[in-house]
């Protein structure tokens, strides 16, 4: 397995995480039974990076990978998020960065995930009424008392990160990166680069659209997250298409599948950068990791510019009430 080094830290990861969201919500997966003996072949494998957070579930995903990782916790490198809030019914009541909050939703993960310490404890959302030098100074004293190593957030603005890294290292950003959503290019990327953080890409794959799975809007099934995401209603979702029929003839071209050639187009981005695409089955996680043996000339990297520039998308990556919430 290929490895990164996160941040300034001495943890070394896996190239390719696995994001374990869709295990159990907003997309439709495979089941927790298939969820768990996913995460366990990806630990065969050789992926040490898993990402969780305790707001997926609501709560229940960070369950199912403290279930998974039983007997293996010396393996994994272990993220989760604290800060978008949920009840227990699965409301969104908003974004919650208080000093008093993040000790408490550190002490629930802990026992959800049941292991003693977090390795890379990332503040979800930035609480824009709240400090963030409150924020992460709460976070540092995690550190301090030995239930988190490294600190990380997500969906950050490069101010917020250089103030909140002023108070404590900052180890990692997350934030989306794909194909279709190159915004991190613009000033995200040079922030990071510029401190040393390593760059964590979340939907590396377009939320699944750049695997070429959905042809029509009847592809995505009832309930599914994405049945509510602009890029993937109406006009956008027909313009979108033609973003991913070119990703697919490429792939065809060389042989290798539209998701594989999308990851190996984000790992091709820099080693500072981490891709994390979620799947709940085995033979998903297979094809994700075979991205790593795909090494792209720079003509090929000068196609998919050409095919996939800046703004591509048509439509908001995230509904107008979420979109708020990120580059805080």
């Amino acid at each position: 397995m290929h490895t990164r080094s996160l941040g300034h830290s001495d943890l070394k990861v896996s190239a390719i995480g696995l994001g374990c969201m869709g295990m159990s919500e907003f997309y439709t997966n495979a089941g927790e039974e298939e969820s768990i003996k996913t995460i366990q072949h990806a630990l065969d494998r050789g992926v040490t990076f898993l990402d969780t957070a305790d707001m997926y579930g609501p709560f229940r995903n960070e369950e199912l990978v403290g279930r998974a990782i039983r007997g293996r916790r010396h393996q994994v490198v272990l993220a989760t998020k604290f800060g978008n809030v949920r009840s227990e019914e699965g409301a969104f009541l908003g974004v919650n960065g208080r000093p008093e909050y993040v000790r408490s939703c550190c002490d629930a993960s802990l026992l959800r995930l049941g292991v003693d310490h977090i390795d890379l404890y990332y503040q979800h959302r930035v609480d824009r009424t709240v400090p963030i030098e409150e924020t992460v100074g709460a976070m540092a004293d995690l550190v301090r008392a030995g239930k988190v190593r490294y600190l990380g957030m997500s969906e950050a603005s490069p101010a917020t990160l250089r103030r909140g890294h002023a108070v404590h290292p900052i180890s990692a950003l997350q934030t989306e990166y794909s194909l279709w959503t190159r915004d991190p290019e613009d000033e995200v990327l040079p922030a990071v680069r510029e401190l040393g953080i390593t760059f964590v890409a979340y939907s590396p794959l377009g939320r699944g659209f750049l695997t070429a799975r959905f042809k029509t809007s009847a592809d995505i099934p009832e309930g599914d997250y994405r049945r509510n995401s602009p890029r993937f209603q109406g006009e956008n979702f027909v313009k979108n298409l033609d973003l991913a029929r070119e990703v697919e003839r490429m792939a065809a071209e060389r042989r290798v599948k539209p998701s594989q050639l999308a990851l190996a187009w984000v790992l091709a981005r820099g080693e500072d950068i981490v891709p994390i695409p979620g799947t709940s089955r085995r033979d998903h996680l297979d094809e994700n990791l075979a991205a790593l043996e795909i090494q792209l000339q720079e003509y090929e990297l000068a196609r998919l510019d050409q095919i996939a520039p800046k703004g591509v998308a048509a439509g908001l990556r995230y509904p107008e009430a979420t979109l708020v919430h990120v580059n805080g």
